[in-house]
């Protein structure tokens, strides 16, 4: 595998309080050295014999290839978020920043204090797509290793001494404030709208229960803390039962093999959620018997264990 440059997206003679001549020392001597140590690291591990090559060989050359990769990726997106008018922010990426932040100037507000930090330090401040939440989040790194899995970034400030150091010196402040008069917006919601189309990871399908409603711990949780009214039976099998040493605080036991003698017991009035231990074949049963007789049921997703897992309060079972 060969790394390949990439063109310089901005025009350094463009820019404004940033002079060509950083962003071309920058592009040359920090993004080049970079992509051709990668390059160089990538050759030489691609050439090893797995069979005979010590494992602690092969990791060291497999994390600074990953290191490196990372830092060739980020300086591009680095040069392709300059070269725009900063204060004028697009209507789609602002109401994507609005949504997750509060507002545009919240946004900035919280991004410059997390490059304000690393003044001193070096490392990466990122605006992040996250395909799972839908979501944007800010983020900093203290190297080229650290990221947010699955997410994938739109925006980066290079918050390392070579990026500024030959321009501004010290004054890390008012570098942060050139990059933010510089970013190029068109280009950043161009990306968000590409990240948009990414896909959520894929959740835990049981195409066998796919009529059956299913509810979240949190919303149970909110349910419960609303002080709506809800039935929540734990319908764990009774041979797991015996060993429990807790329960959902509300919730009562029910031997789920014997549903068609309790199910008289509950109210058609108020819905059901029943769940097992880890939320896949006993609670959705039970639920879809309770639905067939005519309630208003569903199974809680991940059971006992992800009720427990967010930190859900649990009553001693005995």
């Amino acid at each position: 595998m060969k790394y390949r440059i990439a063109p310089l997206f901005c025009r350094p003679w463009t820019l404004n309080g940033m002079s060509p001549r950083l962003i071309e020392s920058h592009y040359e001597h920090n993004y080049g050295a970079a992509l051709n140590r990668l390059n160089s690291v990538t050759s030489e591990l691609e050439a090893l014999n797995v069979k005979t090559t010590s494992a602690q060989a092969i990791s060291r050359l497999s994390r600074e290839q990953s290191t490196l990769l990372n830092s060739t990726l980020l300086h591009e997106l680095y040069f392709a978020s300059l070269g725009g008018d900063g204060r004028n922010v697009p209507d789609t990426i602002a109401s994507a920043l609005t949504r997750d932040f509060g507002s545009v100037d919240r946004w900035r507000h919280e991004f410059v204090a997390l490059a304000e930090v690393l003044t001193g330090d070096a490392g990466w401040i990122l605006v992040t797509f996250v395909p799972r939440d839908g979501r944007l989040i800010n983020h900093s790194t203290s190297d080229y290793s650290e990221s947010i899995a699955g997410g994938i970034p739109i925006l980066a400030l290079d918050m390392y001494e070579h990026a500024y150091h030959i321009e501004y010196g010290a004054n890390t402040t008012a570098y942060i404030a050139a990059f933010m008069r510089n970013i190029h917006w068109e280009a950043v919601e161009a990306r968000y709208t590409d990240a948009m189309t990414v896909s959520r990871p894929r959740a835990l399908d049981q195409p066998e229960f796919k009529d059956v409603p299913s509810i979240t711990p949190e919303e149970v949780q909110e349910m419960l803390s609303s002080g709506q009214r809800v039935q929540i039976i734990d319908t764990r099998p009774r041979h797991y039962s015996t060993r429990a040493q807790d329960i959902v605080d509300g919730a009562v036991w029910r031997d789920p093999e014997r549903i068609e003698e309790w199910m008289a017991s509950l109210s058609k009035d108020e819905p059901v959620v029943t769940f097992c231990v880890y939320g896949f074949h006993i609670g959705c049963q039970s639920a879809a018997a309770l639905r067939k007789a005519g309630f208003d049921a569903r199974y809680m997703a991940g059971g006992h264990y992800a009720w427990k897992a967010i930190k859900g309060p649990v009553k001693l079972f005995g």
